[in-house]
C-alpha cells in the first residue's frame, strides 16, 4: 500500500486494513515455514505497508504533518 492511499483513508478504514494485513502477514509466515509458499517477499512488503500506516496513524495522533485526523 502506497502512503498516498494511507493518506486517503479515514482512521477506521486504517484499522480495517491493517486487522487485514496482519492476518495476510501470519498466513505468509505460516506459509514459509510449512514451506508451501514461493513469495517470500511478499512478507517483507506487508511488513513494511503495516509499518506505514502505523506511521501515519501515529502522524494523525500527535499532530506531525499538520494533517488533522480523519474521522
Amino acid at each position: 500500500m502506497k502512503i498516498d492511499e494511507i493518506d486517503s483513508k479515514t482512521d477506521s478504514e486504517l484499522a480495517y486494513d491493517l486487522g487485514k494485513m496482519r492476518k495476510e502477514l501470519f498466513d505468509l509466515r505460516f506459509s514459509a515455514v510449512a514451506g508451501s509458499s514461493s513469495n517470500t517477499a511478499q512478507i517483507k512488503v506487508i511488513r513494511r505497508s503495516i509499518a506505514r500506516v502505523h506511521t501515519v496513524l501515529h502522524e494523525r495522533r500527535s499532530g506531525i504533518h499538520g494533517k488533522a485526523p480523519k474521522q
